[in-house]
């Protein structure tokens, strides 16, 4: 598979970020776009000259010269278009969160597996370069052993109270939105799943708009993270150590450095090389695994994003908070 044939399964403003950063890697392209609405699937064919138009996702799933289709629907068709696309025999990205709970994620996994194909969640900030130099650094013990994740994600909104991130048939709020983002950091960090939570959310209208979580982990390590639509946050994450911290910057899911403080030395900065808006390591990475025959990647693993999609049904269920689709 020299050059890896995509399709975008809805034309929204992700598919837009997603199609921005994959103009600016070589070993593949954007064969075909289906939407619904003409007007968007139109517009993102022309910006990304798309040859191909599909007025329904049938058709886009089934086009044979597709080796992979990327699904950019809202969250609450997440399960419902991926089993689509993995049914026609097709590869899957499938936008985060994967899906709205852990029963549709376990469901979407199963079938993958099944079928022998490839599926991912696009966690699209494990691939950017400095979160994975950060990992690095932990894993090679640069601030002794982490103990401590402080990280948060609260940008204020502004939509209607009938936009797709307040809609709660939508799987609208902030956890699924943006807490989704810290929560995988922890995952990605600590290396498994949290044995105990507590939490605390301000829900209104049938979302979260705000709320924090204390992860606890088996050898007693924490984290804290935050997400909020009402407000907006430092956006940083902040590691400690036994000998010391590391800290990503405003905002840490799109950044290209990070401040390193050790015990006894002078605080320096580490930086690593940031492709466009960030989106396109991410498609090297399915574009990779595809070349290699995988049918996961190593570094999104299947079975750790249904630990996530687990961490966040049992956040939900202290909250109280259920979709109308549950």
């Amino acid at each position: 598979m020299s050059n890896i044939r995509w399709g975008f399964l809805g034309a929204g403003s992700i598919a837009t970020r997603f199609g921005t950063g994959f103009q600016e890697i070589e070993g593949g392209e954007i064969l075909a776009v289906g939407s619904r609405t003409a007007s968007r699937r139109q517009a993102l064919a022309a910006r990304f000259h798309i040859p191909r138009q599909y007025d329904t996702y049938e058709e886009l799933v089934t086009d044979p010269d597709l080796d992979v289709i990327y699904v950019a629907t809202p969250h609450n068709l997440h399960r419902e278009h991926t089993v689509l696309a993995l049914e026609a025999g097709k590869a899957v990205l499938c936008e985060k969160p994967f899906t709205i709970n852990l029963r549709e994620a376990a469901e979407l996994v199963a079938l993958a597996r099944q079928r022998d194909l490839f599926l991912m969640e696009a966690m699209w900030t494990r691939y950017i370069p400095i979160i994975r130099k950060v990992k690095q650094m932990v894993k090679e013990g640069a601030i002794g052993d982490l103990t401590m994740l402080v990280a948060d994600f609260g940008a204020r909104s502004s939509q209607p109270l009938s936009g797709r991130i307040k809609d709660p048939a939508l799987g609208g709020g902030a956890l699924l939105d943006l807490g989704v983002y810290p929560v995988s950091l922890a995952s990605y960090l600590f290396e498994t799943a949290p044995t105990r939570i507590e939490t605390l959310a301000h829900v209104q209208h049938g979302i979260d708009v705000r709320g924090g979580m204390l992860l606890g982990y088996p050898d007693g390590q924490m984290a804290i993270c935050y997400s909020s639509i009402g407000d907006n946050t430092p956006q940083e994450a902040l590691l400690t150590g036994t000998k010391g911290q590391i800290r990503i910057p405003r905002p840490f899911w799109l950044n290209h450095k990070c401040e390193v403080s050790i015990e006894g030395h002078a605080p320096r900065t580490v930086e690593a090389e940031l492709i466009t808006n960030g989106f396109a390591h991410e498609a090297m990475e399915v574009n990779r695994c595809l070349r290699a025959g995988l049918k996961e990647s190593l570094d999104m693993p299947l079975n750790e994003t249904l630990d996530i999609m687990r961490t966040l049904d049992i956040v939900r269920a202290q909250w109280g908070l259920r979709y109308p689709m549950e």
